[in-house]
């Protein structure tokens, strides 16, 4: 497994260098955001560990651009700050993770979740409630045939909650399926992309809103139905 270490702060940096190695991991780790560009576009990491406090270019914009360039790499924030608000904006940014330090770094390289059996029926490449259309190849959202901008957590929660349109999706669910059963979620952050997601599908007039079933989880509804 091929680790990516980002981080400024050169004692920190080679800690992480050295604990990850000793667990058998090959690890490069570099300095700032531009040194990380540079080595994903060189080869290929299953995760990439990045500290949000740096320098010219933060976590947050290194994640952000890393999704523009659509690497599957996972990301993993790294961050002295605990507030929720820059739990979500690190999760906007398109990260799969964030820790707060301390941390151990045993924690800091969770495997990705192996995948699913080849036996088990895909998953429809469109889904389409009422006049939300889910296009799950090409990663876009449409309501009544006009694209809407949505962040990778936003467009995997709006999907998961749309597969199973009319019916409840607990919280547990939520969490293994959009944030890959991390322990480290607020369920604040939950409840504010669901309250992303409202704004988005009223904004565009959508015929399917989101309810909030108490003490379960949340149901997509058609209006009307």
């Amino acid at each position: 497994m091929r680790l990516l270490v980002v981080e400024d702060d050169d004692e920190m940096r080679a800690l992480m260098e050295r604990g990850l190695a000793a667990e058998g991991y090959r690890v490069t780790a570099v300095e700032n955001g531009v040194e990380a560009l540079i080595a994903l576009g060189e080869q290929a990491f299953d995760l990439a560990v990045v500290d949000v406090m740096m320098p010219g270019m933060s976590g947050f914009e290194l994640a952000r651009r890393i999704r523009e360039r659509e690497d599957p790499v996972r990301i993993l924030l790294v961050t002295a700050r605990d507030a929720v608000d820059d739990r979500v904006f690190g999760l906007d940014a398109g990260a799969d993770d964030y820790l707060t330090k301390p941390f151990r770094v045993r924690r800091a390289h969770r495997p990705a979740p192996r995948p699913r059996s080849p036996r088990v029926r895909r998953a429809p490449r469109t889904i389409e409630v009422g006049d939300v259309s889910i296009d799950s190849e090409a990663r876009r959202i449409s309501i009544k045939g006009q694209r809407v901008a949505v962040s990778p957590t936003e467009f995997a929660l709006l999907r998961l909650l749309a597969r199973s349109a009319g019916s409840v999706v607990d919280r547990p669910k939520i969490l293994e399926e959009v944030w890959d059963g991390s322990q480290h979620v607020d369920l604040n952050v939950v409840e504010q992309y669901i309250s992303y997601l409202r704004k988005k599908l009223v904004a565009h007039e959508a015929t399917v809103a989101i309810a909030t079933v108490r003490g379960r989880g949340y149901r997509l509804d058609l209006l009307g139905a």
